[in-house]
């Protein structure tokens, strides 16, 4: 197999990376790999303990696809036995551990969504449970004897439990030994994660040296921030965006982030060159350009990764019919009148917006009323009831909530 020269993969490679340990050494083993035509064989390791990728991931498994571009072998580790631990990276509480029921239905979630950004042809899917849930209990004392609980409390989140009197249960301290373990087993030359998994990385480094294997390399991605721009994007935090959200979801929440944030999606996210992110970032602020522009290109781009070119064009076009120009969607459901909204005197408005979803309950669809905040047939509406009511449809706005009510005659 032919490879591009060392310094154009290493470029090609360090762009979007936050940390590399180390360099020199990923020179060498390229341009072995150069010289044998063997693939360098990198790794990087996903818990399936929950059952949707966001696009947090994707910052990790878009920098394994880079190194698969250059023609190497990327593996795909889903720990279903360190799922088991839960890991404790970032963590000032114990995490909750799951069932290995549970971490088998995520898993079957991840291996079909993987595949919307890696190569199938040059990705090798691997349980750890294939190894670690064959160890027997001296084993383990073994892999134990290898690291010391004073190097284990190093790690910055242990290290701030244990100062804060907060509980670190023991199965919690051979996460980093299993993760490094993996590493042994599959005699991995790269192991990828988020700048947070610094710590167990280097303990695969280790555990390498001590099997007699040369140390694999590691590379660290940034820890992408959330739709709130302080936070990690997480589903438990409720600040993430789904790769397998439809199209017209995705596109909308990547319309919140800020613009700052922005440039950060655009370096993390997308194949754009570095020097076309910055003349953007120039462009805005000499106010040549709307960040608003920008920002929908970005969500075209991103929207187009998961789903298609063409679903991409129809998000944005939706959106800005919608958003920017406040005009019906194209979709808008068409529900009949509920009989309990139709009276003598007209049509109970409260009613209907709680009926079709529009409002959570009557008591929340009459404060809203009040407010200004229902606009009917393109007018701000604020009464209770519609009178003189014709046949035909209504078509009913609450915020970004559309509804077309069909009143029969």
């Amino acid at each position: 197999m032919s490879f591009p020269p060392v310094e154009q993969q290493i470029t090609y490679l360090k762009k979007g990376l936050a940390e590399l340990i180390r360099e020199e050494e990923l020179r060498e083993r390229l341009a072995e790999s150069l010289k044998t035509g063997r693939p360098l064989r990198v790794k990087a390791g996903f818990d399936p303990t929950a059952p949707d990728l966001h696009l947090g991931h994707t910052v990790l498994l878009r920098k394994m696809k880079h190194f698969q571009d250059l023609g190497h072998t990327v593996m795909f580790l889903i720990g279903d036995t360190t799922g088991l631990i839960g890991d404790p990276t970032g963590r000032n509480v114990t995490r909750p551990p799951m069932t290995r029921e549970e971490i088998a239905r995520n898993a079957e979630t991840y291996k079909a969504q993987v595949f919307k950004i890696l190569d199938p042809a040059k990705t090798e899917v691997l349980f750890n449970s294939a190894w670690l849930g064959e160890m027997r209990f001296e084993d383990v004392i073994r892999l134990c004897s290898k690291y010391t609980v004073a190097r284990l409390l190093e790690r910055d989140d242990f290290n701030k439990r244990f100062r804060e009197n907060e509980p670190i249960s023991l199965h919690e301290l051979l996460y980093p030994l299993a993760q490094g373990q993996d590493s042994v087993v599959m005699r991995c030359d790269v192991e990828m994660g988020g700048t947070d998994q610094k710590f167990n990385l280097l303990v695969g480094r280790e555990l390498q040296k001590d099997a007699g294997q040369a140390p694999q390399i590691v590379a660290t991605v940034p820890i992408l921030e959330g739709l709130d721009g302080v936070e990690k994007m997480s589903k438990s935090k409720g600040n993430f965006i789904g790769i397998t959200e439809p199209p017209k979801t995705m596109f909308a929440k990547i319309m919140r982030i800020n613009d700052e944030l922005m440039f950060r999606y655009y370096e993390l996210l997308t194949d754009v060159p570095g020097a076309e992110i910055e003349h953007l970032r120039e462009r805005i602020a000499k106010g040549a350009m709307n960040p608003m522009e920008a920002k929908m290109e970005l969500g075209r781009l991103i929207v187009a990764d998961f789903h298609s070119n063409e679903e991409a064009d129809a998000a944005r076009d939706a959106f800005d019919r919608e958003v920017r120009q406040k005009q019906e969607p194209e979709d808008t459901q068409t529900v009949d009148l509920p009989p309990s909204a139709r009276t003598d005197k007209g049509i109970r408005v409260d009613k209907v917006l709680a009926f079709s979803g529009l409002a959570e309950s009557v008591t929340d669809a009459t404060r809203k009323l009040k407010a200004g905040a229902v606009e009917i047939n393109g007018s701000v509406f604020r009464d209770l009831l519609l009178q003189d009511a014709q046949d035909g449809v209504l078509v009913m706005r609450l915020g970004k909530k559309w509804k077309r009510i069909r009143v029969p005659g």
